[in-house]
């Protein structure tokens, strides 16, 4: 049977809806994730897993590196300080000598690096530091005179490990990676990185 005049427009327009209707947000990002997941081949240390998103990136990836809404930033930012381990022993801060080689040391959880070996924290391809560092990125804040300029105080140094081990718990959907929560550094690592930041004979703070 042909249907002619408003009804078979009607049923046409209808018919086309169907099947121009937009994919939900969910099944765009399934796709998305399982077309990575067929690009990408473990390697090394380097596995499929890392492609694996947590709640707080999964929110993040929603807004495509805009920041937040303010409500959805303070949730955020809430969960990863309840997610943040402090040291049993109640020592925020290590040794700074250490904590400079870390913040120069760009190895360690690439595919090609090997586990057994050096693991940094790269702090200089986003941050200045010291004044003797020539070559530093801007991406982040410089932290040159980080503790003389805060305080050198236990309120200050636990908010240097804080951010060190989740930088999203004080801004949320940051570009800092989460070095204590993605066990990226062990927790002494992360207090000698504290220390170059917060000790007054580190070159940060002369």
């Amino acid at each position: 049977m042909v249907l002619g005049g408003r009804a078979g427009a009607a049923m046409l327009a209808v018919a086309i809806g169907a099947c121009v209707t937009a994919p939900s947000d969910e099944e765009i990002a399934n796709k998305a994730t399982a077309m990575l997941k067929s690009s990408f081949k473990a390697s090394g240390q380097a596995g499929l897993d890392r492609l694996d998103q947590d709640a707080t990136q999964r929110v993040c990836s929603e807004f495509g590196g805009k920041p937040p809404p303010k409500d959805v930033a303070e949730k955020i930012e809430k969960l990863n300080l309840a997610m943040i381990r402090y040291p049993a022993d109640g020592k925020l801060l290590g040794d700074w000598k250490s904590g400079e080689r870390i913040a120069q040391e760009g190895r360690g959880k690439q595919f090609s690096d090997d586990p057994s070996g050096p693991v940094g924290a790269n702090c200089y391809a986003c941050h200045q530091l010291s004044p003797e560092e020539l070559a530093y990125g801007t991406i982040g804040p410089s932290l040159y005179q980080f503790g003389k300029l805060r305080g050198y105080g236990a309120e200050t140094q636990r908010y240097a490990y804080g951010k060190i081990y989740n930088p999203d718990a004080y801004s949320a959907c940051s570009n800092m990676p989460r070095f204590g929560h993605n066990g990226i550094l062990t927790e002494q690592q992360i207090k000698d990185v504290a220390a170059l930041l917060m000790d007054p004979e580190s070159p940060v703070n002369r």
